[in-house]
């Protein structure tokens, strides 16, 4: 069952940096600190083996390699 939160006391240039950050991504205050909490403690560990994994199945085998894909990236905009 969902829980109501609250934050009392927020200081007035936080509430307001709050409602900026909400305005440039077309949410609600309330949407905002949900998306915040979500992406901080929602959040899931970091997977060193799956990363390891997509790069060997990207064909990179070493710096160079990781070197010369971003660069055909960058020169193919």
């Amino acid at each position: 069952m969902p829980v109501n939160l609250s934050v009392k006391d927020a200081p007035d240039h936080l509430v307001e940096a709050l409602r900026a950050r909400a305005r440039r991504n077309h949410r609600s205050l309330q949407g905002e600190m949900m998306a915040m909490i979500e992406a901080h403690v929602g959040a899931r560990p970091f997977k060193a083996t799956a990363l390891w994994t997509a790069a060997r199945e990207s064909g990179l085998t070493g710096a160079a390699d990781a070197v010369q894909m971003v660069r055909e990236d960058r020169d193919s905009r």
